[in-house]
């Protein structure tokens, strides 16, 4: 796991070492280990280190393959990287170290980019062509590690991070105002857009090329979602393999020469990980943030799950570690959480933070559930809403009017107002549409839910796994995700449905005409998901987590922001001249903020995405 940065000069200028060594020392945090760069004519490579796999100096990068051809800078984890290597050597090549990095730049050098299909693992890196003077970027499968790139008049510029990119003098930070509706829309972005105007994200499974004359080829698609009912084995089979290929991921997932650790909610996905990695890790460490629910209500009294992550230490003997979130802690790290995140993703992010800062203190790796709820169908309730379409232009409004997280449905003109002649032509359905593959034709129920399971694995997971990712490497803290390997992956999309939910001709719809409280009824009946996971993992976790119902990981916020919180939320956002007015306006989003603090609507995802916006505009365009 490291920070990769770098460029490409176009029109036969020379890189420049000092801009290059700029870039590389804004994703500083991301290796604490070391730092090196490389120039070779037009295109200069950085890197910092985090060492995990052969500490040696002589697995520092920029690495070279045997040829000496192909350099690269590399962020990540080649799980499978044994086995590929066994394969180039049978094939001659020779190897010098005991790295995944000197695996994957030989690899490329042999395959090309065909190579990137046999990788395992979580990845972002570029690799540059010496003798055909072409720079390849790509990224992993499921967008587990990120890379932002930038075209300049004069360059190509790419990094781990956005503030790499924007260290380099000639570019300069101003906001995406499409990127911005496209955001308040979604609490999330669903294109390849981010808040920073010129500045994008390789999508998740693609490559992209580039050379010193500014031909460009890419973003390319190598690897894709594919959730259809191809498996005809009966449930035990299915159960069994599922046992097989799930071990087999967590035992791939802790090849490392420094100590691992892993993350422990209350929930089936993070129990199950930490069931099986300590079998195999003598004393493994686990961590867990609770919140302080003095002031909570409602189901916010849910939120704090330190009594079933405790349970299952003691059942695992972990050595365990916890720590507690108070309503204060959100204003004290907001500042340095913006910065980290350079761009809000999915839901309240700051406790990720803080369990990352918590685990670094003890660990350099640490094991994460993420994927097992988009994988096994974890969140039932949404998928539901799908069935009973008349067709797919009828499914996608439904699901879109669903994913509108944050304002009110069709009231862009307004909210917008201050720059809306700049964002009229933005049409968000058609971002949303465009998640789908084009040729999707769903026919069935359960292909209705499939595609719900597409969408959620390309926007929700992703956007945790960018979150992710982020606020680990703020503490130099590699985070891993077993459920997103590739076999256990390629097994549970293909699975029936009635392995994930239960019997789709029985599933509840949602009568608005109905009195009293429908919501609570339907999610009441809508509890259901991850069957076939839960099926396995009763023979390793107690009852209580293996039949819980699913929760986030979340502060309570709603109670907060309208409690404790609130002096901070009004003088934020209500009093005084925030800048998000430049861009929204104040007589439409006040009263919206106003209505949560009075306990009329729940807006607290709002409140969350404003209060982070103000701090982007104050990080990153400081007046």
């Amino acid at each position: 796991m490291c920070g990769i940065a770098g460029a490409v000069e176009f029109d036969g200028r020379p890189a420049d070492v000092a801009a290059i060594r700029s870039m590389t020392a804004a994703v500083a945090h991301r290796g604490p280990d070391g730092t090196a760069t490389f120039l070779d004519t037009a295109c200069g490579l950085g890197h910092r280190r985090l060492a995990v796999i052969d500490l040696s100096e002589a697995a520092a990068q920029p690495m070279f393959d045997a040829t000496g051809r192909f350099a690269v800078t590399y962020n990540g984890e080649i799980y499978n990287f044994l086995e590929l290597r066994r394969e180039l050597e049978r094939a001659g090549t020779p190897f010098k170290t005991q790295s995944d990095t000197e695996v994957l730049v030989n690899a490329f050098a042999v395959w090309g980019v065909e190579c990137l299909s046999r990788l395992n693992g979580m990845f972002a890196f570029a690799i540059w062509d010496r003798q055909q003077r072409r720079l390849t970027i790509a990224r992993d499968r499921y967008g587990t590690k990120p890379l932002y790139y930038s075209i300049t008049p004069s360059a190509f510029l790419f990094g781990s991070e956005v503030k790499a990119i924007l260290a380099d003098p000639r570019t300069r930070c101003t906001l995406d105002r499409e990127g911005l509706v496209e955001y308040l829309t979604f609490q999330n972005f669903f294109s390849d857009r981010t808040l920073f105007a010129g500045v994008r994200l390789l999508p998740a499974g693609c490559s992209l090329t580039i050379e010193p004359s500014r031909r460009m080829t890419g973003p390319a698609k190598f690897w894709d979602f594919d959730f259809r009912e191809t498996i005809t084995a009966d449930d035990d089979e299915c159960v069994e393999e599922l046992d097989r290929l799930f071990r087999q991921a967590v035992q791939r997932q802790l090849v490392s020469d420094v100590e691992i650790g892993a993350y422990l909610s209350g929930g089936l996905d993070s129990g199950a990980i930490t069931a099986l990695a300590s079998n195999r890790v003598e004393n493994l460490k686990t961590f867990t943030c609770g919140f302080d629910l003095s002031s909570a209500s409602g189901l916010e009294l849910a939120f704090d799950e330190r009594v079933l992550s405790e349970r299952v230490s003691s059942r695992f003997k972990t050595e365990h570690y916890e720590m507690v979130l108070k309503a204060g802690d959100m204003q004290r790290v907001i500042p340095r959480l913006v910065w980290h995140m350079e761009e809000p993703r999915v839901g309240q992010s700051y406790p990720n933070f803080y369990i990352a800062q918590l685990a670094s203190k003890f660990v350099k790796v640490a094991l994460a559930g993420s994927g097992g709820d988009e994988l096994f169908a974890g969140y039932p309730w949404r998928y539901y809403r799908a069935l009973g379409s008349l067709d797919f232009d009828d499914y996608v409004d439904r699901y879109y009017g669903f994913w509108q997280r944050l304002l009110p449905v069709d009231s862009a003109e307004a909210v917008f107002a201050p720059i809306w002649s700049d964002v009229k032509h933005v049409s968000t359905r058609d971002i949303f549409r465009g998640v789908f593959p084009r040729n999707s034709s769903p026919s069935s129920p359960a292909d209705y839910v499939n595609q719900s399971l597409y969408f959620e694995a390309k926007t929700f997971l992703h956007g945790l796994l960018v979150m992710e990712d982020k606020l680990s490497m703020a503490h130099g803290l590699e985070t891993r995700v077993p459920f997103l390997d590739n076999d256990l992956v390629d097994f549970a999309q293909h699975l029936p449905l009635k392995l994930k939910l239960a019997n789709l001709s029985a599933a509840p719809r949602l009568d608005e005409n109905e009195a009293g409280p429908k919501a609570a009824k339907y999610y009441s009946q809508t509890r259901d998901g991850k069957i076939v996971l839960r099926k396995l993992m009763a023979r390793y976790l107690p009852a209580e987590i293996v039949d819980g119902e699913k929760q986030g990981f979340s502060a309570p916020d709603a109670s907060w922001f309208k409690g404790e919180s609130i002096d901070y939320v009004r003088h934020t956002l209500l009093e005084g001249r925030p800048r998000l007015f430049d861009y929204l306006s104040r007589s439409e989003i006040q009263p919206l903020v106003t209505e949560h603090l009075e306990g009329r609507h729940n807006r607290r995802l709002l409140i969350w995405s404003l209060l982070n916006l103000e701090q982007w505009l104050k990080t990153f365009q400081p007046q």
